[in-house]
This record gives structure tokens, sequence and C-alpha cells, in this order.
């Protein structure tokens, strides 16, 4: 059992707590992910890419790159080892990804509410059949992201599953990685989907370009990082991985050696 896993510690109100926590982390985050695929296709909200507070380009811009930059740092540095140290002189280890999740979750919905639209046309794809396509495109990449989360471990990934071991006071271990389905054609098949829904657009505005764009930066920024980490984690055996699969480009899987 692993030393940092207060079993026998919790008080029964701090269990609740940290189950009450874990539901409203995994519905706010759920509610994000679903809210932020309507915002880039400018669908059924109020607050979209392309619609919202009017501004002139240049603040827009400044205003958004701002609000991006505060979203990839929350994520960049909550993920680093040495954070996640000094945060869990705060929160029990089992609540550490549920907090990381949750502060995620509230930025990510700051960006979509504080977003200002920059409308000049980047590109605009007028023939009905083609607009088609590229919005099945958008659907697959985000069908691709979230049922990927479902090949590794879904509820662990998001922290529901560590809340209510902590609840039930049983021990939540790591889930062992298995290449499974989309994880052995590339190694990160979540951003991949994500990265596929940011781009594809039949209309594509200079501030949908800008989003793309940026958060594109972050994803291979922030995949640089985490390949670090996982090789530090699993030495030899993600490195074996890594040389066989792809990192974002898909591949049919090699085998082992």
């Amino acid at each position: 059992m692993p030393k940092d896993f207060p079993i026998l510690q919790a008080s029964i109100p701090m269990r609740w707590f940290a189950l009450v926590y874990g539901l409203t982390a995994y519905a706010a985050f759920n509610a994000v992910v679903i809210y932020c695929v309507c915002f880039l296709a400018n669908f059924l909200v109020p607050l979209s890419i392309d619609q919202g507070p009017a501004a002139e380009p240049l603040p827009a811009a400044i205003i958004d790159i701002l609000l991006l930059a505060l979203f990839g740092l929350q994520h960049s540095v909550m993920a680093r080892p040495g954070f996640k140290a000094r945060l869990l002189q705060i929160v029990p280890q089992a609540l550490e990804r549920t907090t990381y999740v949750a502060l995620s979750s509230l930025l990510l919905a700051l960006v979509m509410w504080q977003w200002r639209p920059i409308p000049a046309l980047v590109w605009h794809i007028e023939a009905e059949w083609a607009r088609i396509i590229v919005w099945i495109v958008f659907a697959a990449g985000w069908f691709i992201a979230v049922s990927a989360t479902f090949m590794t471990n879904h509820f662990e990934l998001i922290g529901l599953k560590q809340s209510i071991a902590y609840f039930r006071q049983t021990p939540s271990l790591p889930s062992e990685f298995r290449e499974r389905i989309y994880y052995r054609w590339v190694r990160h098949p979540i951003m991949l989907g994500q990265i596929i829904g940011f781009w594809a657009t039949p209309t594509m505005s200079a501030g949908h370009l800008m989003f793309a764009a940026v958060m594109l930066i972050y994803v291979l920024i922030g995949l640089y990082f985490e390949e670090r980490d996982l090789l530090e984690t699993h030495g030899d055996a993600y490195r074996e991985y890594r040389e066989r699969t792809p990192k974002l480009i898909p591949r049919p899987p090699r085998t082992a050696h």
C-alpha cells in the first residue's frame, strides 16, 4: 500500500468531502468539455469562438493570449513533480488529481467566458459537401480524444477513482499502462484528437486560428515534459514503446523487439 495513502487517518467528514469534491470536479470537467466542443463549433452556446463581446483586434488578441497563457501555465506548473510535492502538503494524495482537474476546468471555463472574438476570415469553405466532411472530421477528433481516455482509465485520469477510494478508505494504485487500440498506433491519442478538434472547421476566423495555434504549441511543449516524466517513471519499457510508436501521427503498430 502506498505510504502516502491515509487509509486509517481520514475523518468521516473529510471522506464525504473527498467524495463530493471528486463528483463535482468530474461533473464540471464533463460540462466544460461539452461546452468547449460547442464553443469551437459555434453551436448552441451563447458565447463561442466567434460570438462574444466585441473588441478591436489588437486588444482582443492581447486578452485572448493572456487567457490561453494562464490556462497553459496552470497545466504546466501543476503537472511538474516539484509542484505536486508541494501540493501534497496541503491536500491528500488522493485529491491531487481531482484538484488538477477542477482548476483546469475552471480556467478553461474562464477562457471561454472572457474570450474576445476576432472575426476576420482566414478561410471559408462554401461547398456544402466539403463542409459536412470537415464537420465529420471535427466530430471524429473529439470522439478520439474522449474515447481514448477509456482505453487507459478514464475515472483515474479525471481523479474520480482516487476520490472514491479515499471515501471508501481503500488504496487506489495507478493502473498499469496497456497498449489498447489507439495506443498501438500513436502514443498520445487524446492530444491528437484535441488537435484535430481545434483545427477542423469549415470557417476559420483569425480568433479561432490563434486559439488553435496557441493550443497546438502548448500541447507540443506539454508532451515534451510529459514524455520526460514517463521515461523517468517507466524507464526502458516506455523507451521501447516510444521507439516503435509515433507521438502524434498514427502509424500501423510494429512488433516489439
